[in-house]
């Protein structure tokens, strides 16, 4: 498993601790970042010993091939200084890209020749070329393409480097990879990145994502590569603003956590088994809010110890805190040692609370007992974690990995003061969902900036919102705008009652989604009461905008 270090932000010696902490077993020097160092390529490679790292790529060398003489002469006297380099290193193999230049022509005849010589000299020194087609490449821009010049040039030091980005994002077929003779795939390269319609480069060089991050069927990639026979590394080469800004540590940890998962779908590690989840068990809440403890009462919960409030199958902890935040979530598992155990070699770090997540929530694994007892609602829907814009992919790939769930479809809206960024996953049972506003920028939009909230079930949310606010629950009341717009567009027979109890209404192609919410709690904590009809699969995104448009009058109401 091995790393190339544009991944990472900081200086060369910064990313090389953070590589081999998160347990890297080879990195990949970006030319960029050798340049920038004070140290020697000797002293690099003295250093990569010390840390248990081979190097296993030196990258890139650009727009070689198919040139003009004397502009081949000079390209020729570059890779000498750059053989010189990588002896130095004690790296053995150059990554070389499908050319950019204008000086380059359309000929794979001369492109071979010349590809060819190159060889010719890096065998000389001891060393390979891994050629690579460019998504952008001038003229060679697709794998198969860079396939046809390397069998051409016919020279066993030089073969392939596939990148699962530029063969995924210009649509290529994997598959077509498994005519490639083993020998001739000198390197792999990894990426995921999100579907957007945009110019490749710009997609490559801002927006790549680590391996179950994106879009890309990186399982499928992979195993057309292995299916070739291929035995080398498996290496992350991600170029993203926002890694390249952030704690490299960190980052390493994302990076190796993200190529572990993968590496499990294809069969090649033995992690434990994400065991089976029965539903939530708990929740907790960290609350400086009085009127949080009141609101359960009027939700038809009741306390069952300090700070424990439980009703039918869903039970909440409510402890003192600073800032009222979602501080735990526990999740009923078939076999709580064994997710511990699996979180642990997933790189995370159980302790007696539980496993601390990348949002700042603990996860803890407990069994589902038979609860007894009258009362609305019945368990836990969903819980609505957030995180930071920057982070989010991450703490995403996170639960999924952890807990065993499946992504489900990405979801964006615009919110009143600005766009929500929507990603969550599931088993059936057990359901994450956290969102995070796009950008944020400036102080004015009196908005919620990290909303939370758990998601209560019931099997009759009309008579559950009629009950609660007669008890005095502080519930949202929803304008008779959205109601004669929800006439128009989905026409629902109970209009009527749900305009009454302001009741939120959505419907897909397997059922119907029912729900309402409370207020918000120490200005980020609210509930919401979920009834799913059928075989309803959302979460009634089309009315989030709604929701927060109620929770802002709501608040200057109690404001004032």
């Amino acid at each position: 498993m091995s790393i190339a270090t544009v991944c990472l932000s900081g200086t060369l010696d910064d990313k090389l601790v953070a590589v081999a902490s998160a347990g890297f077993d080879g990195v990949e020097i970006f030319e960029n970042d050798l340049v920038a160092s004070s140290l020697s390529p000797k002293r690099i490679r003295e250093r990569c010993a010390d840390l248990g790292l081979t190097i296993d790529l030196y990258q890139p060398f650009r727009d070689f091939e198919a040139v003009p003489p004397d502009v081949l002469a000079a390209n020729l006297r570059r890779a000498e200084r750059k053989f010189d380099v990588m002896a130095e290193l004690g790296a053995d193999t150059v990554l070389v890209c499908s050319s950019v230049s204008p000086d380059a022509v359309d000929d794979d005849d001369l492109a071979a020749e010349q590809l060819h010589l190159l060889a010719d000299r890096a065998a000389d020194r001891g060393m390979r070329v891994a050629y690579e087609a460019l998504a952008w490449g001038r003229f060679v821009d697709t794998f198969d393409h860079s396939w046809r010049i390397v069998r051409r040039a016919a020279h066993p030091a030089l073969g392939l480097c596939l990148d699962s980005f530029h063969v995924l994002s210009r649509g290529g077929d994997p598959a077509a990879i498994r005519v490639i003779p083993a020998d001739k795939v000198f390197f792999l390269q990894l990426a995921d990145a999100p579907r957007l319609r945009m110019d490749v480069l710009q997609w490559s060089r801002h927006h790549r994502l680590f391996p179950g991050q994106g879009a890309f069927d990186l399982t499928g990639f992979v195993g057309s590569v292995l299916a070739t026979g291929y035995t080398g590394p498996l290496s992350l080469e991600v170029f993203n603003d926002v890694f390249r800004q952030s704690d490299p540590n960190r980052t390493a940890v994302d990076a190796m956590r993200s190529l572990l998962v993968l590496k499990e779908k294809l069969g090649l590690v033995d992690l434990p088994r994400a065991p089976a989840l029965d539903g939530y068990t708990g929740t907790e809440i960290a609350t400086h809010d009085p009127a949080l403890r009141e609101t359960m009462t009027a939700l038809g919960f009741h306390r069952t110890g300090t700070g424990r409030w439980r009703q039918g199958g869903a039970t909440l902890t409510i402890r003192t805190g600073a800032a009222t935040r979602i501080t735990a979530v526990e999740v009923a598992s078939t076999d709580p040692e064994r997710s511990r155990r699996r979180a642990e070699a997933l790189l995370a770090r159980p302790d007696e609370h539980g496993v601390p997540a990348p949002d700042g929530t603990t996860v803890a694994f407990g069994t589902l007992a038979n609860v007894a007892g009258e009362g609305l609602l019945t368990g836990i829907d969903h819980v609505s974690l957030t995180a930071p814009f920057d982070d989010v992919d991450q703490t995403a790939l996170f639960y999924r990995a952890v807990l065993g769930l499946t992504a489900e479809p990405e979801a964006e809206f615009a919110a009143p003061y600005g766009l929500v960024r929507s990603l969550s996953a599931s088993d059936g049972r057990v359901r994450i969902a956290h969102n995070v506003a796009m950008l944020r920028r400036g102080d004015w939009a009196p908005a919620v900036t990290d909303p939370q909230h758990i998601a209560f079930t019931t099997a009759d949310a009309l008579e559950a919102a009629k009950a609660m606010r007669a008890s005095g629950a502080r519930l949202l009341d929803i304008g008779d705008n959205y109601y004669d717009d929800l006439d128009a567009r989905l026409a629902p027979p109970n209009l009527d009652e749900l305009r009454a109890n302001s009741v939120l209404y959505d419907r897909d192609e397997h059922g119907e989604y029912l729900h309402f919410s409370t207020d918000i709690f120490g200005d980020r904590v609210f509930f919401e009461i979920v009834q799913r009809v059928g075989g309803y699969l959302g979460y009634g995104v089309v009315n989030s905008p709604v929701r927060m448009a109620a929770h802002r009058r709501s608040r200057l109401r109690n404001s004032r």
